[in-house]
């Protein structure tokens, strides 16, 4: 028989309420999974002698013991299951599978219902399980109304910390534990400095409310505004070569950008304030750099850049998301083998920037293009007030 599956969602609720056909669904069936908190919910619901899949990780294990079973399972899940939920799960694993789906509001809305809060224009993010990434970006961009998901590690407490962290004290949070359970239920709408000290029963999901409107910085982070290294005003990629070097790089929604010898870090602040969604990874190799980058990114409020410090070089780069887009901001005298280095890893069509001050930086990254598959694009010369003339360099993989 047919591998098939009806997925029903439920609340914390200790005695979910479902259709009549959604009963005489469970009352003729054999074969149950779900979490240890569905279990509980549902344990002296099923059918005697019924089979009770746990769903746990790895979730290979768990797929195997459905295919053993064949025939009709019943799953249940929280709320929504195709909500960030395991019905989407299941449609990836078996897309040949008839899915039949029976949801409930999910925890966000119930939340939003209990604050009497239109939800229409609210981000939404889950951080169950998954990094910060989606958070970020939904701060960077000054969302309104921010709906999380959360887990045991990005709880109410840690998101709030987060928000304080990098300045975002413009928004306070609502959160909502146990929603569903008449005798656990709690709501609470609170300051994000109180919520940052407390603890909040599981399961749980917040709102974050922006209760102060605060304008973007312009496009173009002045170059005074950045904490510098040891007081020295040249150590910073100057806001017009920045902004140029960013355009340069070809960064969209979904790129990956490697900055290698972020000094101040300003590249990398500048373009995750542009397109907060990319993944940037941020390589330095004086140790002074990793609080000079903690400074300006909570200062800018960029979270969400991820620091690399110590010599490029010796870096197994395969432990990092592939680039897209290399900023190369120093090289220690070592460019055509960090070029060489970058090539490895850089796919077809992706693209290295540098900022050449010299003549003989100049030569080096061309030398560097004609021995590796790098085509070199056009130089663009610039001179900004009594600066040294910079030439910014481009070459794409082929």
């Amino acid at each position: 028989m047919m591998l098939q599956f009806t997925v029903i969602g439920i609340n914390d609720h200790p005695n979910p309420v479902f259709p009549s056909e959604v009963e005489q669904l469970i009352a003729t069936s054999t074969v149950f999974s779900g979490g240890s908190r569905h279990h509980e919910i549902m344990a002296e619901r099923l059918p005697h002698g019924a089979q009770w899949i746990d769903i746990t990780v790895p979730l290979a294990d768990v797929f195997r013991q459905y295919m053993a079973c064949e025939g009709h399972i019943v799953v249940f899940a929280s709320g929504d299951p195709l909500f960030y939920g395991f019905a989407t799960t299941l449609k990836r694993q078996f897309p040949e599978a008839p899915i039949r789906v029976v949801p409930t509001f999910h925890s966000l809305q119930m939340l939003a219902h209990r604050l009497v809060l239109p939800y229409h224009d609210m981000t939404l993010v889950s951080l169950t399980g998954r990094p910060w990434n989606a958070l970020d970006a939904a701060l960077i961009t000054g969302k309104q109304k921010i709906g999380c998901l959360t887990d045991r590690h990005h709880t109410p407490a840690t998101i709030a910390q987060r928000l304080l962290d990098y300045g975002y004290d413009n928004y306070e949070i609502a959160i909502g534990e146990h929603l569903g359970n008449p005798q656990t239920e709690h709501i609470c709408q609170i300051s994000i400095e109180q919520a940052a000290s407390l603890s909040f029963a599981q399961p749980n999901c917040c709102i974050l409310l922006q209760k102060e409107f605060r304008e973007n910085v312009p496009m173009g982070i002045p170059d005074e505004d950045f904490s510098i290294l040891d007081g020295r005003p040249k150590m910073i990629t100057k806001m017009p070569f920045r902004l140029l070097s960013i355009q340069q790089l070809g960064l969209h929604a979904d790129s990956v950008l490697w900055d290698v010898g972020f000094c101040t870090g300003s590249i990398s602040i500048e373009a995750k304030r542009l397109y907060p969604t990319i993944d940037i990874v941020a390589f330095e190799i004086r140790k002074e750099g990793e609080a000079l980058m903690r400074e300006n990114t909570r200062r800018f409020g960029t979270p969400g850049i991820q620091t690399v410090i110590g010599d490029f070089m010796l870096q197994h780069l395969d432990t990092f998301p592939k680039p897209t887009s290399v900023f190369i901001g120093g090289h220690g005298g070592k460019l055509k083998e960090m070029m060489a280095k970058l090539c490895e890893v850089l796919p077809s069509g992706g693209c290295m920037v540098m900022n050449c001050v010299t003549e003989e930086s100049n030569r080096l990254f061309e030398e560097a293009c004609q021995s590796l598959p790098l085509t070199p694009q056009t130089p663009l010369h610039l001179t900004l007030n009594d600066y040294n003339p910079i030439t910014i360099r481009k070459c794409i993989k082929q």
